[in-house]
Parts: C-alpha cells; sequence; structure tokens
C-alpha cells in the first residue's frame, strides 16, 4: 500500500491528498529519508510523520484493505511517540506572549487599560 493512501487510512490525515503533500514536503520519513508518496510501505516499519510541530513516531502493524473506524486503528498501527513531544508543544504555548501586530483591528480591554496607564504615568 502506498503511503499517503496508508496515512490516510489509520486516519493521520484527514484526506488523502493533504497526505501526499506532506510526504512531497517532506514530512514523512522512514529511518531519516524523505518518502515520496508512492513508496509502498510494509508490515513493521517505523515512521515519523511531523504534524503541528510535533513528530509522530508510528510502526505499522498491518495493512488496512481501506479506510478504517477510529476504533480499529490500533490494529494497524502502534504509537511509538514519546511523551516529550506533547510536553514541548505545551512549553511553546506558554512561551508566546501575547503579541498583536500594529494595525490588525480595534484594542483590547487589556490594550487600552495598558496604553490609558501608560499615558496616566507619563502625565504626573
Amino acid at each position: 500500500m502506498r503511503v499517503d493512501k496508508y496515512l490516510w487510512c489509520i486516519r493521520l490525515y484527514k484526506t488523502r491528498s493533504i497526505a501526499t503533500d506532506a510526504c512531497k514536503k517532506g514530512h514523512v520519513k522512514i529511518e531519516g529519508t524523505n518518502l515520496k508518496p508512492s513508496r509502498e510501505i510494509y508490515g513493521n516499519e517505523e515512521i515519523i510523520v511531523r504534524k503541528n510541530q510535533i513528530n509522530y513516531k508510528i510502526k505499522v502493524l498491518d495493512i488496512p484493505q481501506n479506510r478504517v473506524g477510529a476504533k480499529l486503528v490500533d490494529l494497524y498501527r502502534k504509537d511509538l511517540t514519546p511523551k516529550e513531544e506533547f510536553e514541548k508543544t505545551e512549553l511553546l504555548q506558554y512561551a508566546k506572549d501575547y503579541y498583536r501586530k500594529k494595525g490588525i483591528g480595534r484594542p483590547t480591554k487589556k490594550d487600552r487599560r495598558d496604553i490609558d496607564g501608560y499615558y496616566e504615568d507619563n502625565e504626573e
């Protein structure tokens, strides 16, 4: 089975074209090498998929005939993704400060309070 079709069948991607694009962009790897979407996949291979800033590590257990239901996905793949990968994304969310680019919409209440506080401090 093709890699892009396999990733779509195990519900890692919503559509097959998105899975194909991910392969073309180099987000899907086996043993550190980028894959073409048409590469055949076999059992017991480990695939690394970069999606949403997380490197998912998936072991192929079996090849499905067609797209499977969400409850049956674990029959065809084993998720070997370390928990540290998920913790990194949580840290990234906390690390991002509140920031808006200049000229994007009206100020929020917090922005308005900060602006008013700045002017009041400078007038005295």
